[in-house]
């Protein structure tokens, strides 16, 4: 069993804590850590969680194997470098980082510390994800040439001016970092390194510090396109449909999946409910056990967060940029 340390108890932080606690048989979080504890103090005593302000004193800890970050995005950097530093485990959540020098030092921090770091891209998880790479590596909707997707909602609208998540240095390029951040790996997993980005994104619909209307065109290595865009004030919706020569592949949300063949009737296959958040934490577990290597990997990471970077320097007048 992986006894795992929680950084950051705020509404994430806790739907972390939820998918596993007294469910899981790999994994089980004994110390908690959070800026304002008196604020998670009834949510940590119920589950029976030892609950600190104190960081280093999880770090030092030698009853915790791990650190599971859900904390601000500009604090990862600087937090996994001291994880490593302690020979824990790593699980963050997205993004990594916010540039790609820091996404690449964390990186190779932990790997020379010998701990495995892992990235919550929860949705790889899910089986239609699975089943869309299944099919596409099969050859189903023959070769792929371009992709549309939206990953939107209004992740930031519930949170006041002063709250951390509405903070541009948290939040550049709109809705990117809280949800967008998904739906491009997504296309990395499903469709490879990203060459092009030229993206625009501006404050529309609220009175946020931050944008609320986030689009981009990506030219990938294979030579396939897609247009993808992401809107911080609107309802939640998630939609992903691959092209190809043979046919085409479409996920709406987490439910259902679409198969439309060049000739013949189309195909859909619906999901139950699925917990992507114990799926991942699990997989970390299985990768610190080494049952398996965590599905995403450290190149897959650092390439995120290099199109990531791109993304806000296009969209900060830069044009379109290239990747590497």
């Amino acid at each position: 069993m992986l006894k795992c340390a929680i950084i950051g108890l705020g509404r994430w932080g806790q739907v972390l804590v939820d998918s596993v606690q007294g469910k899981s048989e790999k994994l089980t979080f004994v110390r908690g850590v959070t800026r304002t504890p008196a604020n998670a103090a009834d949510y940590a005593a119920k589950l029976g969680i030892p609950l600190s302000a104190d960081y280093s004193g999880a770090l030092s800890d030698h009853d915790v194997d791990a650190i599971v970050l859900a904390t601000p995005h500009t604090q990862h950097a600087e937090q996994m470098t001291a994880a490593a530093a302690a020979k824990k485990h790593i699980f963050v959540e997205k993004p990594l980082t916010l540039d790609t020098a820091s996404a690449i030092s964390s990186v190779e921090k932990a790997r020379d510390a010998g701990v495995v770091l892992a990235l919550g891209h929860n949705r790889r998880f899910l089986p239609p994800i699975l089943e869309m790479k299944r099919r596409i590596e099969r050859g189903d909707i023959g070769k792929v040439i371009h992709a549309d997707a939206n990953f939107s909602g209004n992740p930031s609208l519930r949170h006041g001016n002063e709250h951390w998540r509405t903070n541009i240095d948290e939040t550049p390029a709109g809705a990117m970092s809280p949800i967008g951040i998904h739906m491009l790996d997504l296309l990395i997993c499903l469709c490879g390194r990203i060459n092009t980005v030229n993206a625009q994104s501006f404050r529309l619909a609220t009175d946020l510090p931050i944008d609320d209307t986030t689009s981009m065109t990506f030219r990938f290595e294979s030579g396939m396109s897609a247009c993808f865009t992401t809107l911080g004030a609107t309802a939640r919706t998630m939609r992903l449909q691959i092209f190809g020569t043979e046919g085409w592949l479409e996920l709406r949300d987490e439910s259902p999946l679409v198969f439309q063949p060049m000739d013949g009737p189309s195909e859909t296959i619906d999901y139950p409910l699925f917990d992507k958040e114990r799926a991942e934490l699990e997989a970390f577990a299985d990768a610190v056990d080494r049952k398996s290597n965590y599905p995403l990997s450290d190149a897959e990471a650092i390439h995120g967060i290099e199109v990531f970077e791109a993304i806000v320097k296009s969209a900060d007048g830069a044009g379109t940029v290239n990747i590497g």
